[in-house]
Order: structure tokens, then C-alpha cells, then sequence
């Protein structure tokens, strides 16, 4: 058996997995958050770990408790702590990704950095969720925390937890801003400008390699387990369900939607750059990632469905509604900017809008052409990506809580003209964190035979309507995009 665990933003999970990636058993816990005192969100440590450990031992007890190959670690992946190298207590708060207590030295980094340049090495743009930030904000908060510390990101602790060794793996360690892509290093020199020890960094190894073995004493689990970071959740995610070569994407549709495609290692330079897409090291070696995503996909279902009525319009009623229409595009254009717009033109200020609705659209209209939009600004994404890439999109492997909606995948595979496959994976991620590991200690001869154990149980596929593309494509490039710059220079003025 493998055993996969899942540090997320609203649940921890555990689950158990045969080596053909049947799920055996799982087990979830809320995510334990806290406000401070001063008024932002921590994560209690000790809580952490043994949420984590409790979910970890009901998975196991759900099955009987089989011998386990491997455990691999997969989080949130801008979320960390200090720690004391000498006796493992933490040494500062635990800082979720989201929390913005950082941006003011975000913006400090942006003054005193060539972003362009840091990009070509670390491939992200600055923002106030990475490590570096949030380090220096603990920094002058209380520099006497760095004292023999090191930095954990979210899997990091727990894989300390469960082995007593301090470790990243590349993906993660990308993600603080201090990590250099193109050599699979932490940057000494640019750590060393903002007057922190590079030390305060732990090694950092490829993807689900075995950096420990599970302690003695630790619960139930069996001592001398391998145990392997993972890495990033969504690109852990990806290789569950086979996407891990050029032209094949994952698309998680959630509240927010997430892309993550793959290319071949290479320098990063200004293309990349003002693709908007943030880059890192790949689970499958020898490749990076792109990604990109759209912050209110499914969180504009999510608004709209409660403007709809008194009461917030049950999703059981929204999809009669789109039953009682016909497949014809809309005519209309939404831009889901609900929270600003990510890649390829990201931009906190955009605004959401609707355009081109008469007296004779219906509220079934006005649903359909919100699913419109978000597959508009997927297809945004697609060809910018496609471009970078240097390869033809052709598949999307789609998971979430959206492929429960027929008539939305259906419009997506029409706008961007790709087949869709629904992979029958109840959870990609903490397969994916299962399988990287495994991988890792040898359980399997590499990451692709890894992804290829769990690829044998048949998807769902929906192909593109060619009449139904062509239409969309029209309004896509003739109105979707056509408005865009006009869009963003009015609220521009007025945001």
C-alpha cells in the first residue's frame, strides 16, 4: 500500500492506495486555523501535526492497518515556519499562504530587486504569499527567531515530524522566492542581501525523493516507512491523473480553477515573463510546469446562483435550468474578474462584467453565459500557454467539484477545441502525493511508470462540436478578447 497525505487550506487529508492507484481507504480533517491577537491567521503547529497524525491513523485503521510501501507529503505551497534545528520546536508562527501581513516586504523586495531577473531564475512573479517575505516580516518581528532555525514549508514540518529531518523538495522550495529554478539551488547571494543566513534553508531534493524514514514511536505508523516531499499540491495532482507530458493539461475546477502543463527545461526569459503563467520544477524530472488559473471560476457560479433569488438557488435547480436549453452559444460575453484577473494578464483591479444580455434572456441564459466566461478566459490561458509551450494543447484531464456539471465541461471542450477527460480519481492530489513518493523510494522504476499504475481505469470523454467551436471562437476573438484592453483601461481609470 501507499499512503499519501494532503496539507490543504480547508482539509487535511490521508488516504491509502494500491499500487494501481485504487483508493482503499481516506480520511479528512478541517484544517485548523486560528486568528492572532494582532489579527491574522496562524496555524497552530502542534495542532497541525496531530491533525495531520489523527488522519493518518484512521486511514490506516479503515484498512486494517496493510504494510506501506511509502508516505508522500503534498500542501499548500507557500505556507511555513521556523523551526529550532536542535530541539524541533517551532520558533516563529505558522503563516498560512494566503496571509497578508507580508506585502509590505513584498513591496520592499520589488524596490530592491530587478523582478525580471529574479524571474529568469526563480520563475514566479513576486507576490506577498511566498517564503522570502514572510521571512523578512518574522524577521522584524523578532530576528532573535532565526537563531539556529531553519524554514519548513507545510509538508516540510510534517515530514519532520515523522522523521526527524529537515528537508524541501524543488517545487516547494521554488515557491519562497530565495530558491534558483535553473540550477536546483537556494540563491546565497540574494538570501545574504536581505541579511539572513542561507542556512535558515534545509536541502532541497527532487520531488517525492526519500528524505527520512518514519521514527520510532510515531502512532501506529510502522517505523522505517519512507518518506518523501512531495511537493506542490497541484502539480502532485497532475501526475495522478496523466498529465505530465507537453500538450496534455490539468484543469482543477473549484471555487477557483487552476491549469498546470508541462514543458521541457529550458532558460526563462521575457516571453515567459509576459505570459503572466508562474514556472517551477516539474514532479516529472527534467520538465517545469506552467500555470495559471482564473480565482473566481467556480466562485462565479457560486455569486450568481445566490443573485438569483431570495435564497441561494439550489445547484440541483441550476442545472434544470441548463437541461431546458439548448447547447448554442449564448451570445453573450462574462468576464469572471469577481477578484481581479490572473494570467495571462493579471491585474488586481479588473472587474467582472457581462455583456450583450436583452429583456429576452432568461436566468438560464445568464447561468450559461457565466460558464461561458470562465471557459473564455481558459481558452485566454490556453493559448498563451500553447505559445510558451511550444506544443499544441490537445487534452484536458479535469477534476473538481465543476465535472459535475455536464453542460459546463460540454461548453469548455467547445471553446478551446480540446477533448476533455474526466479521470475517475476521487482524490487527485493525495494520489498524486502517494504515487511521487513511491516513485521516489523505488517502488516504482520512475515517475512515468508512477502515473501510468494509476491510468488503467477508463475516464469519461467529452469531445468538441466543430459548428459549436467556430461559433465561439468568433466571439471569442472578436468580442472576449476585442473589448479587453478597452475593459481594462476604463477600470484602470475608475478602480
Amino acid at each position: 500500500m501507499l499512503l499519501g497525505i494532503d496539507i490543504g487550506t480547508t482539509n487535511m487529508k490521508a488516504g491509502l492506495f494500491a499500487l494501481d492507484g485504487t483508493q482503499v481507504a481516506a480520511a479528512s480533517r478541517p484544517t485548523p486555523v486560528h486568528t492572532h491577537p494582532e489579527g491574522f491567521a496562524v496555524y497552530d503547529p502542534e495542532e497541525m501535526w496531530q491533525t495531520a497524525l489523527s488522519a493518518m491513523e484512521e486511514a490506516l485503521e479503515k484498512a486494517g492497518h496493510p504494510a506501506v510501501a511509502s508516505i508522500g507529503i503534498t500542501s499548500m505551497a507557500e505556507a511555513g515556519l521556523l523551526v529550532d534545528r536542535t530541539s524541533g520546536s517551532p520558533r516563529s508562527l505558522f503563516l498560512p499562504w494566503y496571509e497578508t501581513c507580508s506585502v509590505p516586504q513584498a513591496e520592499r523586495i520589488e524596490r530592491e530587486a530587478d523582478v525580471y531577473e529574479r524571474f529568469t531564475k526563480s520563475g514566479l512573479h513576486l507576490s506577498f504569499k511566498h517564503g522570502l517575505p514572510k521571512l523578512l516580516w518574522l524577521k522584524e518581528r523578532d530576528a532573535s527567531s532565526f537563531d539556529n532555525a531553519v524554514w519548513l514549508s507545510a509538508s516540510g514540518y510534517i515530514a519532520y515530524r515523522l522523521t526527524g529531518q529537515f528537508a524541501f523538495d524543488y517545487s516547494l522550495a521554488a515557491r519562497t522566492y530565495a530558491f534558483r529554478i535553473d540550477t536546483k539551488e537556494w540563491d546565497q547571494p540574494w538570501i545574504r542581501h536581505f541579511g539572513i543566513d542561507p542556512a535558515i534553508f534545509p536541502e532541497a531534493h527532487p520531488a517525492g525523493a526519500t528524505v527520512g524514514k518514519v521514527q520510532t514511536g510515531i502512532g501506529r505508523l510502522q517505523p522505517g516507512t519512507p518518506v518523501g516531499i512531495s511537493g506542490h499540491d497541484h502539480v502532485c495532482a497532475a501526475l495522478s491523473v496523466g498529465a505530465i507530458e507537453p500538450g496534455v493539461v490539468y484543469d482543477s475546477m473549484g471555487t477557483a480553477e487552476t491549469l498546470v502543463g508541462t514543458f521541457p527545461e529550458r532558460p526563462l526569459g521575457r516571453r515567459e515573463y509576459e505570459s503572466g503563467l508562474s514556472y517551477g520544477c516539474h514532479v516529472a524530472p527534467g520538465h517545469y510546469f506552467w500555470m495559471g488559473g482564473n480565482s473566481a471560476s467556480g466562485g462565479s457560479v457560486e455569486w450568481w446562483r445566490t443573485q438569483l433569488g431570495d435564497e441561494p438557488v439550489r445547484y440541483e435547480e441550476l442545472l434544470r435550468w441548463l437541461d431546458e436549453g439548448n447547447a448554442q452559444p449564448s451570445g453573450m460575453l462574462y468576464y469572471p474578474y469577481l477578484s481581479g484577473s490572473g494570467a495571462p494578464s493579471p491585474d488586481a483591479r479588473a472587474k467582472a462584467a457581462l455583456i450583450g444580455f436583452t429583456k429576452q434572456h432568461s436566468r438560464r441564459d445568464l447561468i450559461q453565459a457565466v460558464l461561458e466566461g470562465t471557459a473564455y478566459q481558459l481558452e485566454a490561458i490556453r493559448r498563451e500557454a500553447e505559445a510558451i509551450g511550444g506544443f499544441p494543447i490537445r487534452r484536458l484531464l479535469v477534476v473538481g467539484g465543476g465535472t459535475r456539471n455536464p453542460h459546463w465541461l460540454r461548453i469548455k471542450a467547445d471553446i478551446v477545441n480540446c477533448e476533455l477527460l474526466v479521470p475517475p480519481v476521487e482524490e487527485a492530489t493525495m494520489l498524486g502525493a502517494a504515487l511521487t513518493s513511491a516513485a521516489g523510494a523505488g517502488v516504482y522504476g520512475s515517475i512515468e511508470e508512477a502515473g501510468a499504475a494509476a491510468l488503467r481505469r477508463e475516464a469519461q470523454l467529452i469531445q468538441p462540436d466543430p459548428e459549436r467551436h467556430a461559433h465561439y471562437r468568433k466571439l471569442y476573438e472578436e468580442g472576449y478578447a476585442a473589448l479587453q484592453p478597452a475593459l481594462r483601461e476604463f477600470y484602470g481609470k475608475f478602480a
